[in-house]
């Protein structure tokens, strides 16, 4: 019988390696109301501002980013925590190597 959750002793396992002057991401979770993508920056990558038509977790795993929420700047690393909601620009910059939970809420 199989369970009926899902458990990820480290989220930073399931990005295998991060090569030079990159994001790879990886979608490990998907539902009706939640999908769950772990992504690997290198040092310098960036995500420029963008929104989403939903509402969004970020977590830092591991590394230093600085997140931009709308006007404002933020210096995170490890064990950082965001909610945004719906329609909020906002951009993230690695400046160290950075492995980043992403949940995306309503999402199916």
């Amino acid at each position: 019988m199989e369970p009926d959750y899902v458990l990820i002793e480290d989220l930073a396992d399931l990005i295998e390696s991060i090569q030079a002057d990159s994001i790879v991401s990886r979608t490990f979770f998907k539902s009706e109301h939640l999908k769950g993508i772990v992504f690997g920056f290198d040092a310098g990558q960036e995500l420029s501002e963008h929104t989403s038509s939903q509402a969004a977790i970020i977590q830092i795993v591991r590394g230093e980013a600085t997140v931009t929420l709308g006007e404002e700047r933020h210096e995170l690393n490890a064990g950082s925590w965001v909610h945004m909601p719906p329609h909020l620009k906002h951009s993230i910059y690695a400046k160290t190597p950075l492995i980043m939970l992403l949940l995306m809420l309503g999402a199916g």
